[in-house]
């Protein structure tokens, strides 16, 4: 025996030894390794448990599962997502989760299942999907953006603006939505004065001019005066819609009379007898020229376009119902036939 293995004082017996001790740490590692997966595959199924739908129409709860499977089945989930079906789309989101055994694969298939949720209304799932994500990878972007719009639809923007410290972290241009959220703060706060209101917005304007659109139409649900005060003519064209349904209660005449867009404007809605006819809006001129010829049965409708997904809309937005774009609306109106009721605002 003494010839087999190395006296204990020969150099050889120390490099033995390390190479035990260094296999014996590997075998734990890799024991402890393949232990805390496990423990983790058990939460992550727990964890989706609570998300299951007894209601959704497609069964998958004895359907086998096939690696081949996972493109076609999300592409599906995709397809019933963009239809509205969104309680076939979760159910096919857990599925896949239950059944994909890559980390990375899971996370991302969790990514689409909070954006479903959050697109279904279904706003505190949407919010516990995106925090057990972050629990594993913080560094994810995307689920810190969908998380703060999480926060923000329902209306805690102070959380809102808590995601905004690791996105600025992460190098992430955070300005624009900075000042968006705290023009939201601003209107929900009940501790301040109107005229304080007022002041902020006219201030806020300044800043971030990108928040035209909404900060007129709050300044004419709190102050009309400062509204037609902010009202610039050249931009006209993004609030064309705004400014028709607006009720004669609310018209400022002075002003109006002083420029030759909106008295187009508001000749060819009706409420003006004599106006020019070049308001620069090819729609609203070619209305106004038909009422200064007798013609007065016609009227303007609108949709809102969004200018970063183009997806059209039949109402409007500040944020983008498809792609969450904030700030991306466009206005777009055509000519229809007048409806017996028009004279309605939209604020």
């Amino acid at each position: 025996m003494e010839s087999i293995l190395p006296a204990y004082d020969d150099p050889l017996f120390s490099i033995l030894l390390i190479v035990v001790i260094g296999l014996i740490i590997a075998l734990v590692t890799y024991g402890w390794g393949m232990y805390k997966q496990q423990k983790e595959e058990g939460k992550l199924l727990n964890f989706l448990e609570k998300f299951d739908s007894s209601e959704c129409a497609l069964n998958t709860a004895d359907m086998p599962y096939e690696p081949n499977m996972l493109k076609p089945l999300t592409l599906l989930a995709k397809a019933f997502e963009n239809s509205g079906e969104y309680h076939k789309s979760i159910n096919i989101y857990l599925y896949l989760i239950k059944h994909v055994e890559q980390d990375m694969g899971q996370l991302e298939l969790m990514e689409r299942l909070g954006k479903t949720y959050l697109h279904a209304g279904f706003l505190e799932r949407s919010k516990s999907i995106y925090t057990e994500i972050l629990r594993k990878k913080p560094r994810n972007i995307n689920v810190l953006y969908g998380l703060g719009v999480v926060y923000e639809t329902m209306q805690k923007y102070d959380k809102a603006k808590e995601v905004l410290e690791p996105l600025k972290l992460l190098g992430e241009e955070t300005d624009s939505l900075e000042n968006f959220l705290d023009f939201s703060l601003l209107l929900h706060n009940t501790s301040i004065s109107t005229e304080e209101k007022v002041l902020q917005l006219k201030e806020m304007l300044q800043k971030e001019p990108k928040l035209y659109r909404q900060i007129v139409t709050a300044l004419l649900q709190l102050d009309t005066k400062s509204a037609w005060e902010t009202i610039d003519p050249e931009r006209m064209k993004e609030l064309i819609d705004i400014l028709w349904f607006l009720p004669n209660s609310q018209l400022d005449l002075d002003i109006i009379h002083e420029n030759e867009q909106l008295e187009t404007l508001y000749f060819a809605k009706g409420y003006l007898q004599n106006s020019t006819t070049n308001s620069g809006i090819f729609s609203l001129d070619m209305l106004a020229t038909a009422r200064a010829n007798g013609f007065d049965e016609g009227d303007l409708i609108f949709s809102y376009l969004c200018q970063k997904c183009k997806q059209s809309f039949p109402v409007s937005f500040k944020r983008c119902p498809h792609c969450m774009a904030m700030n991306s609306v466009k206005v777009e109106e055509k000519i229809a036939k007048s409806s017996p009721q028009t004279d309605y605002s939209l604020l």
